[in-house]
């Protein structure tokens, strides 16, 4: 929900609208005196009924209804797939600012601290900073990980706030002629498909965006099934770049969505540098999970 709609207008509107341009003005670390102390007085408010009655009902605090055991295997599974890339371990928070100025999110989409951080929401983006921060001449690093994320938009009936995810990137480099592009366009869908053939799948196939013509070419060097996926509107408007796809796989029934992946600016942003290149990919541990057999 954006701030023109809603509650967020009602409050804006209001004396609401004047205090969060004071708030907005204050330097970090004033504000985070401010949040901590607003929420040191509103906790002392509450009683132990009172938070046990929120864990009752708040969507982003209610445990998974999926058995940990099979969303370790799906994790371990995904993550002995990924051979080539290290895995790092990411912190549950990032930087305020990075899923909205990186990556072009609206950051209502976001949970924010009082710390001037947020909750991941994408492990992707936690690994473009860490790849960022170790891109240093012309060897490519390659990152992977299993994270729970956390997303504040309004989901269906069902399905909860929070979830697992498996996240790759690899940031390296222009090496001119699309040659990085080719290269690990390639080394990620493998990485997809490895992934989910190593879980049972019966099939699994790409359905690719091409958002730029020159990308089309990059097509012919795939070793996994592809499909032409030209009527997608999700990842345009500069979150991807170049080239995009959807992953789908079957495990007995039929083909069904399971991960993302493509080209985005991200490192290019964080490094100041128009030769980085960064490629993501990633699945859905908790999504694997409810597809595979009993």
């Amino acid at each position: 929900m954006g701030h023109d709609d809603g509650p967020g207008h009602r409050v804006l509107a209001g004396p609401g609208g004047t205090a969060a341009d004071v708030l907005a003005g204050l330097p970090g670390a004033d504000l985070t005196t401010v949040q901590l102390e607003v929420a040191r007085r509103r906790a002392a408010r509450l009683s132990a009924a009172d938070v046990r009655r929120r864990y009752g009902t708040d969507r982003f605090v209610a445990p998974s209804p999926l058995p940990f055991a099979l969303l370790r295997r799906v994790e371990d599974t995904l993550l002995a797939a990924a051979s080539g890339f290290e895995a790092v371990t990411l912190a549950p928070l990032t930087p305020l600012g990075t899923h909205s100025v990186v990556t072009g999110l609206a950051q209502h989409r976001v949970v924010p601290t009082g710390r001037g951080t947020e909750v991941v929401a994408d492990p992707t983006t936690g690994l473009a900073l860490e790849a960022a921060a170790r891109r240093d001449g012309p060897t490519p690093v390659r990152l992977a990980t299993v994270q729970r994320v956390v997303r504040a938009q309004q989901v269906a009936e069902g399905l909860f706030a929070h979830f697992s995810l498996f996240g790759a990137v690899t940031a390296g480099r222009d090496t001119g002629s699309l040659g990085f592009e080719r290269e690990h366009v390639a080394e990620h869908a493998r990485l997809m498909a490895a992934g989910c053939r190593a879980l049972g799948t019966s099939a699994v196939e790409l359905a690719v965006t091409v958002l730029d013509p020159r990308f089309a070419s990059l097509l012919d060097d795939l070793d996994v099934p592809v499909r032409p996926y030209p009527e997608r509107e999700g990842g345009r408007g500069g979150y991807y770049e170049g080239l995009c796809f959807k992953v789908y796989a079957s495990f007995g029934g039929e083909l069904a969505e399971v991960g993302d992946g493509g080209f985005t600016p991200w490192t290019r942003r964080l490094l100041g540098n128009a030769k980085e290149r960064l490629m993501t990919s990633g699945l859905g541990v908790d999504r694997l999970a409810t597809l595979l057999p009993a």
